[in-house]
Formats: C-alpha cells, structure tokens, sequence
C-alpha cells in the first residue's frame, strides 16, 4: 500500500518543509501566519489533502514561545483531517529544561511534550536534541536524528591539512569523536565548569597541542556563544592555525555570530534547523530518510 504524505510547513521552517516535502514528492500546504503587534498569532492554511500522513514542520526557536504555539496550533488544526500527524520539530527548544538542577526549577520539557501529544502528533522527529533525556518525557513514538554526517561531509569538501575536531566540553566528546571519524582525523576535547547561577564559563585544560593545526570546533547549539569563545581564545593561544565552527543549530542570540568571529574563528558553519546566513548545511534529507 503506497504511504500517502503531506507536509505544512510553519512559519519557522518554512524553506525546511518545502524542501522535505519536493524529497517525498509530497503536497506541501503553507501554514500563512500573521503576527499582530501585541505578539498574538493567526494562521489560516488550504486545503491538506483527506487520509495522509501529515508532516507538521516547525522549529521553536527564539521568539521560542511563538514559535511552539504556533506548532501546537498547526498540529491541532491538522487533526481535524488526519489522525496521523508527524510533529518535526527540528530545533527543540526548552530541550536543555530537561530535569532539575537547582531546586524548585521547573521541568518544562515535560509540559511541552504533554502539549504535542495532547494537541494530536502520534510522532516526533527531532535533529541532533540536546538531551536523551528531554525525549523520554514522550509518551509517542520519537526519533533523534543526527545532523553530523552532513556536516561532516560539508568540511570533507574544504579538504583541510593538518585538521583536528575539537569538542568544547567533556559532554560533547562522543559527537565530536563521530565526526572526527567520518573525516579519518583525531580529536579531543576540552574541559570546561559553567556556573549553573551565572552561566560563566571556564575552560579547565591548561595546555593542548595544536600547533599549525586547523581546527574544527563542534557542537550541537550555539546559543550566546560562551563555550565556543572561550573556546576559540584558548585554542588561539596554543598556537594552532586556522578555528572553524561546525553546530547543529545556531541560535546565535545577543550578537553571538560577531562575537564568535572577533575571538579568531575564520567560518561558522550550521544547518537549516534554524535559517541563517550560517546555514549552508540542510537536514531534510536525513529527516526524510527517518520517515519512510
């Protein structure tokens, strides 16, 4: 039996759903969203096509709450026609509000994935999530799927010498040996202590060897940039060459994208999970590969 698709493609991946659905040869169905000046949001969309599987395509990324209200409201609508609705949501954010760290914080992963399930997605499909942890708050089916191939096949074609894959912390050191292997190079990783209060950053090693080296920053969000500068600064004092940044998903909030740049970083490469001049990598092969 031939698996019939449609995609609607929200307001924050717009160009993401489209490219999705010319990949499953599928009717891609615009959600027209109009944001009032006191921030509410209206959305009006045609027709979506009776008995399909539909692939609602929404990142949450800042304004993070627009963004999710909208995919909540896109996906209640769609179950009005289908009761097999796929939530894609690229960038899942609040996905580093996973449990509790401090005391009387709240776990608001877990209110989110009540939302998607209670507005009606039987699955959901996210890119590189920032914890295993976040997705267990899923009572549906759900798949992470990993943008590090493709960005690794991104660098390949730069055919770096010399190069070495470095992670910024100690917890991105399995991300960062995978996409050392796909480039047949080696890595390392640093060590670094955040204050959970302040949010300072501290790179903890003290030496490293990567003289005349180019090297490949990797991670999996970039938010403000903190880790990845301090980073890049400590990396440019042990002499190595050339800094390249290679994320998931560039968020890039509060000027990052300049203040990465101005700590010695020659390019910042990221995906399509969020659209920016950065984003020369595109994931809708890999998400359309985990649906069929």
């Amino acid at each position: 039996m031939l698996v019939k698709f449609a995609v609607v493609g929200g307001n924050a991946s717009r160009d993401l759903g489209k490219r999705i659905a010319r990949r499953l040869k599928a009717p891609y169905v615009e959600a027209k969203t109009r944001v009032f000046p006191d921030g509410e949001s209206k959305i009006t969309f045609g027709h979506i096509p009776k008995n399909s599987i539909v692939l609602v395509v929404q990142s949450t990324y800042p304004p993070v709450d627009t963004n999710l209200l909208q995919a909540l409201s896109i996906i209640s609508q769609v179950r009005k026609v289908s009761s097999k609705i796929y939530a894609i949501i690229p960038y899942m954010g609040y996905a580093r509000q996973d449990r509790q760290f401090l005391s009387g914080e709240v776990v608001t992963m877990s209110i989110i994935a009540k939302m998607i399930q209670a507005a009606g997605a039987k699955k959901i499909v996210v890119v590189d999530i920032h914890s295993k942890t976040a997705l267990n708050h899923f009572k549906i089916p759900k798949e992470n799927v990993s943008a590090i191939p493709e960005l690794a096949k991104y660098f390949k074609k730069m055919k770096l010498k010399n190069a070495l894959v470095v992670s910024p912390d100690m917890g991105g050191s399995l991300r960062a040996k995978k996409f050392a292997g796909l480039l047949n190079v080696g890595f390392i990783a640093l060590k670094k202590s955040r204050n959970r209060n302040t949010g300072k950053v501290l790179i903890q090693s003290s030496k490293v060897d990567v003289r005349g080296k180019d090297l490949i920053l990797v991670d999996d969000i970039i938010s403000t940039g903190g880790s990845i500068i301090k980073a890049a600064q400590f990396l440019k004092r042990q002499k190595c060459k050339r800094v390249f940044v290679a994320c998931t998903h560039g968020l890039f909030v509060e000027g990052a994208e300049k203040k990465i740049k101005k700590a010695g970083v020659s390019r910042i490469i990221s995906t399509n999970t969020i659209p920016r001049n950065t984003s020369k990598v595109d994931v809708s092969g890999v998400i359309t590969e985990s649906i069929r």
